[in-house]
């Protein structure tokens, strides 16, 4: 870790928060493919026991596996009495990310979930991080990443009941946009449902097998009625290819490479819908330079929002961004 990025971390310390169909395979699924029809080499998986050969296999093809019933329901009820502690302020955590849809941004704030649409960067809340660190995600995780892990972007996303704009809805876009490090192929996302998720409330949009394709270039859509900061989507993509709504039931988690297109849709009800995820990322990736490629204009978006929360944030680059944040989970902190 740099020394700037260690500065950083300092920094935060010290502030407050501010107002900020396919089927998928379960795990118990047996395998059907018999070793001798197994691909000579996994490119998106590693060798365990705990996927079956059809697991791997679905996930090397589409590049996304679900999982039913992973969390515990008593968990899951523990992360959303921690969220609405830190939507009543009752609780500061620093370098936490608040965000608010764009369309109710401007209204008057009330110290309540309706008012969160999305927080960010929780890694420094011990009840959320647990999250992170739960055995049963951890196991599966490892089957991506291998044994060192590094939990590198964490979210627990609320999102609301559309105000008839739209703006509730998610762009098509690609993780990987986010980040400046690699392999991509060993980041995963891991993203629980926190209640019944179904295409009602917006649930995720994938277009399986995307991952196998390169980072494309991400920037606001041009919606009607605005878009939530940092809400990139991708420029270009073939709108005709399948899509699969994966509905899930509280408890369930969902697994995906960095390079799959996707999204969410609108939320039609009434009520708000809450999902919790973190991004993780061998320790043994690295750190890459994004000046001139397609990540240039979040490179420079991110770096902007870190001058106007932080005043002693000069010499502060992309990389240290990320590195300040991330967290070693299982294993060691080999480079990031």
């Amino acid at each position: 870790m740099s020394r700037a990025s260690e500065r950083l971390r300092v920094i935060t310390g010290h502030l407050k928060r501010p107002p900020a169909v396919i089927a998928a395979l379960g795990t118990s699924a047996p395998s059907a493919v018999h070793p001798s029809h197994l691909p000579p080499r996994f490119r998106y998986t590693f060798n365990s026991d705990l996927l079956t050969a059809d697991q791997r296999l679905f996930y090397e093809e589409n590049g996304f596996i679900l999982i039913k019933n992973l969390v515990s329901h008593d968990d899951i009820d523990k992360f959303r009495d921690e969220f609405e502690r830190i939507c009543r302020q009752e609780v500061e955590v620093p370098g936490l990310m608040v965000m608010r849809d764009v369309a109710i941004a401007k209204s008057e704030f009330v110290a309540d979930q309706k008012a969160v649409s999305k927080i960010q960067d929780f890694q420094q809340d011990e009840e959320l991080f647990r999250y992170c660190c739960l055995p049963e995600i951890l196991k599966y995780v490892e089957c991506f990443t291998g044994p060192n892990i590094m939990a590198m972007h964490t979210m627990l996303i609320n999102k609301p009941p559309d105000a008839g704009k739209k703006t509730s809805r998610h762009p098509m876009h690609q993780d990987l946009h986010y980040f400046p490090f690699r392999p991509a192929d060993h980041i995963v996302c891991a993203w629980t449902a926190m209640e019944k998720v179904d295409r009602q409330n917006g649930c995720l949009v994938v277009l399986p097998g995307t991952h196998k394709d390169t980072l494309k270039e991400h920037d606001y859509p041009e919606w009607e009625n605005g878009v939530n900061t940092m809400y990139h989507g991708v420029r270009d993509y073939d709108p005709e290819l399948p899509r699969v709504h994966l509905e899930m039931e509280k408890g369930d988690t969902v697994f995906f490479h960095p390079l799959l297109i996707h999204g969410s849709g609108v939320n039609r009800t009434q009520g708000f819908r809450k999902a919790i995820s973190c991004h993780y990322a061998s320790a043994d990736c690295y750190y890459i330079d994004v000046m001139g490629t397609t990540q240039e204009n979040i490179k420079n978006e991110v770096i902007q929002l870190i001058q106007k929360r932080y005043s002693s944030s000069e010499g502060i680059t992309f990389q240290d961004s990320w590195a300040f944040r991330g967290r070693l989970v299982q294993g060691e902190r080999t480079s990031l």
